[in-house]
């Protein structure tokens, strides 16, 4: 199936999401994960109408954004490893996946100007996800306030693979609290309005529960490995 027929399903879902909670659609930003598809796949969702991709690593991000250039808005989400802040920090748009202080100031040291980033908090709880406790998150923010080149926009997190609703809602409305907390600061540097949760398995869920970046792999784009 096309890329351009499997974005049209999903946008009727996305609609069909937000009008359950009373939502408006545009408040929602789907984001093409196309971390394992290759560019040629990346420019048929473009050319489908998609206009956010994410990436993973360093090198799949670098390697389509030598062809795409800034065609796309670019969101790095995987894991960030301090020594390659570098390589990516001058291409991406928002990072989804900052999770302590030492990446923030690496982050600020390396930019030339404020990065939008998410912090990746792990409100499940399981070993194998990466981020950070949530009770954890408020002081986090608080000690970033000297970093002149980070800009927190929102939260992220992943939900467990799981098809229980139940789970699956209490992980994203424990995350919109927390953001709501975020925002009950009014720091200048962190307006927090970005919810990033939702994947190809349970964005309708997310959707219902306040996301407003969803990031769509499989379900949109497919696997070509």
């Amino acid at each position: 199936m096309k890329v351009a027929v499997k974005l049209e399903v999903i946008k009727q879902q996305i609609n069909e999401a937000c009008q359950k909670a009373n939502r408006n659609p545009e408040e929602v930003r789907l984001i093409a994960v196309t971390k394992y598809v290759s560019v040629e796949r990346a420019m048929e969702a473009l050319e489908a109408g998609v206009t956010n991709l994410g990436e993973n690593r360093d090198e799949g991000l670098l390697a389509k954004w030598e062809i795409l250039q800034d065609k796309p808005v670019w969101h790095f989400i995987g894991s960030l490893q301090t020594r390659k802040v570098k390589n990516i920090i001058n291409i991406v748009d928002y990072i989804h996946s900052l999770d302590r202080l030492s990446l923030a100031e690496e982050i600020s040291k390396r930019a030339g100007k404020p990065i939008k980033c998410l912090i990746q908090v792990n409100v499940s709880g399981e070993e194998s996800k990466h981020g950070m406790e949530a009770d954890e998150v408020l002081t986090f923010v608080k000690q970033l306030s000297g970093l002149e080149n980070i800009q927190i926009e929102g939260l992220m997190t992943m939900a467990p693979l799981t098809s229980d609703e139940g789970v699956l809602r209490r992980c994203f409305r424990q995350l919109k609290e927390l953001r709501d907390e975020v925002q009950a600061l009014h720091l200048a540097y962190a307006p927090c309005k970005e919810l990033s949760m939702g994947m190809s398995n349970d964005f309708s869920i997310a959707v219902e529960e306040g996301a407003t970046m969803i990031r769509i792999g499989t379900a949109l784009v497919g696997d070509e490995n």
